[in-house]
């Protein structure tokens, strides 16, 4: 089984004044993901499902990467805010998939993914990283959203 992990888009807006759940991504957010789908589309990477969080900013940010890399996106309460390695079991489980790609929230995707690998890593805005543990666990991609000069070395 591959795991990817899909860090939401930006979601920064400076005066919201709703509950932190509703926020959606920004434009700038949206376009950073269409970038990332576009460099996971020329890296090949076909997950047969995307399941994200049911907040609108993961949802926003599944439905661009699904429609690049073609795959059917589904919800779970699971992967909102206070996702956990227990959680990841059951979504593993009720999502069965060869490829599964999962878009969720900071600092949950950070401290599960250190739980499963032992790598002491942070997914910053505007980063990217890949991680691959050695030990039979899946394989596993952290992606959030390149920053314009990776951007720009990417697609030069």
């Amino acid at each position: 089984m591959k795991l990817y992990f899909l860090r939401h888009g930006e979601a920064d807006w400076p005066s919201w004044e709703k509950p932190d759940d509703e926020r959606p991504l920004t434009k700038r957010g949206k376009r950073e993901m269409r970038d990332v789908a576009k460099f996971l589309d020329r890296l090949k990477v076909r997950p047969d499902l995307i399941v994200t969080s049911p907040l609108p900013r993961a949802a926003q940010t599944a439905e661009i990467a699904a429609d690049y890399l073609k795959a059917k996106v589904r919800k779970d309460e699971s992967l909102a805010p206070g996702f956990g390695r227990s959680k990841l079991r059951t979504v593993v489980k009720r999502h069965r998939a060869n490829v599964l790609m999962l878009v969720g929230h900071e600092p949950d995707f950070t401290n599960v993914i250190s739980g499963l690998t032992g790598a002491s890593l942070k997914l910053s805005k505007a980063g990217q990283q890949e991680v691959r543990n050695k030990h039979g666990c899946p394989s596993v991609f952290l992606c959030h959203s390149l920053s314009e000069e990776q951007r720009n070395n990417r697609n030069g």
